[in-house]
């Protein structure tokens, strides 16, 4: 029998893996990578689950262990670990997925990747996971000024990356 409290673990994994591993992805561009990392950062949740739990700040907490467990893992480019044991992630596109066609994901992504690397994170968490300036700066360990400027720059060459001149979703960023 399980306890309430790996229950409550074993709920919210359930119900947020998929949104974890999106972020994860719009970071990396590698979904084996975004497995990975949602993974890592599920497991270091797991080990601090009951604290977490009684602060009420599990969200937050578990995106901000997946941006720096896939921000780790982009500066370490030479590992090649693959992780089996995907049971958690759904094999369907998420219905809540805010980036349209396919077309437009792949796009959407090559162009995230060709942005440095704090700069994506501020356009993921900002648009994508629809966070604030101050909850994306919490989750990044910057300043909210920071996250303005970074995203300002970060906008401001999507808009004009050659790809993304026929998607009209863009045109409404930032604006």
């Amino acid at each position: 029998m399980k306890s309430d409290v790996e229950a409550d673990y074993v709920d919210f994994v359930t119900h947020q893996a998929n949104a974890l591993c999106r972020t994860a992805y719009l970071l990396c561009g590698d979904w084996k990578r975004a497995e990975d990392a949602t993974q890592e950062a599920l497991i270091r949740l797991y080990r601090v689950w009951g604290r977490i739990q009684r602060k009420g700040s599990v969200g937050a907490y578990a995106r901000k262990v997946v941006v720096s467990t896939t921000l780790d893992g982009l500066r370490r480019k030479s590992s090649q670990e693959v992780v089996g044991g995907d049971g958690y992630f759904a094999a369907e596109p998420d219905p809540a997925n805010p980036l349209g066609m396919l077309e437009n994901r792949i796009v959407i992504t090559q162009a995230l990747a060709e942005l440095p690397t704090r700069q994506r994170a501020c356009v993921v968490l900002r648009y994508f996971d629809e966070l604030s300036v101050d909850e994306t700066a919490a989750v990044l360990g910057c300043r909210p000024g920071t996250v303005k400027s970074q995203t300002l720059r970060a906008l401001d060459k999507l808009r004009t990356h050659p790809a993304l001149a026929e998607l009209s979703d863009l045109a409404g960023l930032g604006g």
